[in-house]
C-alpha cells in the first residue's frame, strides 16, 4: 500500500503536465483557435474520460439494435491495434489486423450497417458518406476526446466500478482528461451496474456526477447470453454445475466477467491478456497446455465476441487441435427499461428535434 501511495507521488507531477497540456488544448476549442466541424445529419459520439473498459462496443450495438428500423446508420472508429492505415470500410470478411477487433465484431453483428475506420474522422465522416450516401445517422465509437468534429449528441460512459469522479489523470490513475470534461457530454451512462441497482443507489451517484440542469443520467448493465461455438453459431453451450471453463481474455477489467461465470460452472480458470492483445503462437501454446492441463471433466474454453476476431487468426492452428471454443455474447440493457425507455426516447427526441 505504502509503496503504491509513493509511486503515484512520483508520478503525479508527470500528471499535472498531461492534465496541463489537455486543459490547454480544450482551451483552445474553447475560444475556437482550434475549430470542430459540425454536420448537416446527426453525429452521436460515444466515449469515456477513462481509458478502455466502459463497454463502449456494446452500447454502439445497442444504438444500431434500437435505432435501425427507423435510420439508416453508419458507425465510425479508430480501429484501434489494425496493421493498416487510413480510411478503411470494413467488411464482414475481414480480420481484426485488417480493421481492428471491435468494427469487426460490429459488421458481422450488424452486416447491413455501414462500418469504417479511420485515425482522422473528419475526414472518415464525409469519406464514409461518399461510398454510404443513404447514411442518416453516424455513430462515432471512442470520441469523446476527438475535438475537431462537434457532435449533434455526446454520450459519455462510466463504469460502475471504476467512476470517473473516483479517478485521477494519467498515469496516476487512467483520466485521459480532467474530470470537468464531462461538463461536455449531453448523457452521462453509468455502465456495468448490478442489474438489481436501487433507485436509492443511483440518486448517491446522481448526487456524485452532480449532473448540470441539461444533462441526462442514465444506467445500464451487461446481460450475457447462451455461448455459441466458434466453429458453428448455431451450436449453443448450457452452463452445467459439472463444467470447467477455460477462459480467455484480452479485455480490460474482466471482474464482471468472471463474476458472472463462477457461480454457473464447476469451475474457471482464467489466462487474462493485456486489452487489445493479439495472441502469439506461443500464447496458443500455452492455451493448449492449459487446457490440457485441467480435470476430463466435462471442458471448453470459452472467450469473449471481441476476442474471438483475434483467435480467428490462428483457425488452422485451433481446429488442427480440434479444440472446443465457445463464445459468450453479451448486450446492454438500461435498468429502467423493464416498463419504459426512457434513454431511447431521449435519444429518439434529440434525433427527432435534430431533423426537424
Amino acid at each position: 500500500m505504502i509503496q503504491q501511495w509513493l509511486i503515484k507521488v512520483l508520478l503525479a507531477p508527470i500528471a499535472l503536465l498531461y492534465g496541463l497540456t489537455v486543459l490547454v488544448r480544450n482551451g483552445l476549442y474553447r475560444i475556437g483557435f482550434f475549430k470542430s466541424i459540425g454536420f448537416s445529419f446527426p453525429v452521436i459520439s460515444v466515449g469515456n474520460l477513462s481509458v478502455g473498459g466502459t463497454g463502449k462496443t456494446p452500447h454502439i450495438e445497442y444504438f444500431i439494435q434500437h435505432l435501425q428500423e427507423y435510420i439508416r446508420i453508419g458507425v465510425l472508429s479508430r480501429g484501434y491495434g489494425r496493421n493498416t492505415r487510413g480510411y478503411r470500410l470494413v467488411q464482414t470478411n475481414d480480420h481484426a489486423e485488417l480493421s481492428g477487433d471491435e468494427p469487426v465484431q460490429i459488421k458481422r453483428k450488424f452486416p447491413d450497417t455501414a462500418v469504417a475506420v479511420s485515425e482522422n474522422r473528419a475526414l472518415g465522416i464525409p469519406q464514409l458518406l461518399k461510398t454510404n450516401p443513404e447514411v442518416q445517422l453516424i455513430l462515432l465509437d471512442d470520441a469523446y476526446q476527438h475535438r475537431a468534429i462537434r457532435p449533434a449528441l455526446s454520450i459519455l460512459l462510466t463504469d460502475y466500478n471504476r467512476p470517473y469522479y473516483q479517478d485521477f489523470l494519467l498515469p496516476v490513475g487512467r483520466l485521459r482528461e480532467w474530470r470537468g470534461g464531462a461538463r461536455r457530454a449531453d448523457a452521462i451512462v453509468v455502465t456495468k451496474c448490478p442489474p438489481n441497482l436501487d433507485t436509492l443507489s443511483m440518486e448517491k451517484i446522481r448526487d456524485k456526477i452532480r449532473p448540470q440542469a441539461s444533462q441526462k443520467v442514465y444506467f445500464s448493465t451487461l446481460e450475457y447470453g447462451q455461448p455459441y461455438s466458434f466453429w458453428d453459431s448455431s451450436s449453443r453451450l448450457p452452463f452445467s454445475s459439472d463444467l470447467n471453463i477455460l477462459l480467455i481474455s484480452a479485455i480490460a477489467h474482466t471482474d464482471h466477467l468472471t463474476d458472472y461465470l463462477t457461480p454457473r460452472v464447476r469451475e474457471v480458470r482464467h489466462l487474462e491478456f493485456t486489452d487489445h492483445h493479439y495472441f502469439t503462437k506461443y500464447d496458443m501454446g500455452q492455451m493448449k497446455a492449459a487446457f490440457d492441463g485441467m480435470e476430463k471433466a466435462p471442458k471448453v474454453l470459452l472467450t469473449t465476441e471481441k476476442d474471438a476476431t483475434r483467435l480467428e487468426l490462428h483457425y488452422n492452428y485451433l481446429i488442427g487441435e480440434k479444440l472446443p471454443i465457445f463464445v459468450l455474447p453479451l448486450r446492454v440493457r438500461f435498468l429502467d427499461e423493464q416498463h419504459e425507455t426512457p434513454f431511447l426516447d431521449y435519444i429518439q427526441k434529440q434525433l427527432l428535434a435534430f431533423t426537424v
